[in-house]
């Protein structure tokens, strides 16, 4: 019988990891070798230029976390991947490896705040024309695609109000136009969506988040087209944002449970949501997985599941969150998401703390909206938690 393709979920636990392993274990270790030694000197520059296997020097690669490379490109199903420090490093290496001085980005106005930032600060510096069109206006963005562009940025689902576009037909004009279409899959993970099927070029993740899964690792990962990851992984080996190896190491850990806990996570948000939008306390909820939400059929379209983030505003704005969120048990107040732990905060001070209050505003991100990362936790437990903080608001105007 011919042995069939593994399941994602198999493919969490074992991909990328077989030749890693040494001496007999069962786990990738972790190597922190800064250098590599060779006694054949003509081998040594072979592997140094790129035309044999192996690793020469830190900065440059490392065998724990070529594995974790290797595994994030397996679950995407691209044909290389590079990896970062840090999700940020992951997302301006990446841009500024294809943009030069007078090229043109376009990309929505929902991103994350960090990234907001190089569009709206660092970018402009270099004479990069950036176009921020409004997030799920398709036709607004095509029409800024067909006036020429190099690069097409997006987020889908975005932080922190969860917005959704349709990789497949941005993608579609983005070819047309001759664009790189780069997208960042942080929220929705490769187990609920994959956009290098849908048209993207290159995949990006904070693996810090969902990919890790336990808020003990940072880093970041890229993958898609090899030639198009090789030419990012030369700007970052030459500029030195590399992973260290013991968060690859860890990163690797985290990822064989990534397929278990990103569907229960996925199930408690969905949950959660539904119970905060008949809530009399709740003005609005932000989730792609209730039908009201715009975009919704999109989402349901391109992802597997809408997955384990919502945002949501009260009554009362900020002073209503300030008594309503000290009040939860089972949640971490922190900037982080994607934990098995559930962890909240506002987006004043979680994904949008270098914003100034003008620059949110006009984002459409109120100082009151709750970013909520669900975690693993069972249901019940997480709602009757909601349901006691709840009871300490006393401000609703």
């Amino acid at each position: 019988m011919t042995r069939k393709q593994p399941s994602f979920a198999t493919e969490t636990v074992w991909a990328g990891e077989e030749k890693y392993r040494v001496h007999g274990a069962s786990q990738v270790p972790v190597v922190h070798s800064v250098a590599y030694t060779y006694d054949d000197l003509d081998y040594w520059y072979e592997v140094a230029v790129g035309n044999a296997e192996g690793h020469i020097y830190g900065r440059n690669t490392n065998p724990t976390v070529a594995s974790f490379e290797d595994k994030v490109k397996q679950l995407e199903g691209a044909e290389s991947a590079t990896s970062f420090s840090t999700g940020m490093a992951a997302i301006s290496n990446t841009l500024l490896t294809f943009l030069t001085p007078r090229d043109r980005i376009v990309s929505i106005k929902d991103t994350y705040g960090g990234t907001n930032k190089i569009f709206s600060e660092f970018l402009p510096r270099l004479d990069i024309d950036i176009t921020l069109c409004e997030t799920g206006n398709h036709d607004e963005m095509i029409e800024e695609i067909n006036k020429g562009c190099q690069v097409v940025y997006l987020e889908t689902p975005t932080n922190p109000t969860v917005k959704i576009t349709d990789i497949e037909k941005i993608a579609e004009a983005a070819k047309e136009a001759g664009a790189l279409v780069v997208v960042d899959n942080t929220f929705a993970t490769p187990v609920l969506q994959n956009p290098l099927q849908l048209g993207a070029d290159l995949v990006i993740h904070s693996a810090t988040k969902f990919l890790g899964g336990h808020a003990d690792a940072l880093g970041g990962v890229l993958c898609g087209d090899e030639v198009l990851v090789d030419r990012v992984y030369h700007y970052r080996e030459i500029n030195g944002a590399t992973m260290d190896p013991m968060a690859a190491y860890l990163l690797i850990r985290g990822m064989k449970t990534l397929h278990l806990r990103v569907w229960k996570q996925t199930e408690n948000a969905g949950k959660l949501a539904e119970y905060l939008k008949a809530h009399p306390l709740v003005e609005s909820v932000y989730y792609p997985g209730l039908t009201d939400h715009a975009n919704h059929d999109i989402a349901k379209q391109q992802m597997r599941g809408f997955g384990g983030m919502f945002s949501f505003s009260l009554h009362g704005g900020m002073d209503a969150v300030k008594e309503m969120l000290p009040k939860l048990k089972f949640a971490n107040r922190a900037a982080n998401l994607g934990a098995v732990e559930t962890t909240v905060g506002p987006a004043r001070t979680t994904s949008h703390v270098e914003s100034s209050p003008e620059e949110r505003k006009a984002l459409g991100i109120p100082d009151g909206l709750i970013r909520y990362s669900a975690g693993i936790e069972d249901f019940e437990d997480l709602k009757a938690d909601l349901e006691e903080a709840m009871k300490a608001i006393t401000v609703t105007q």
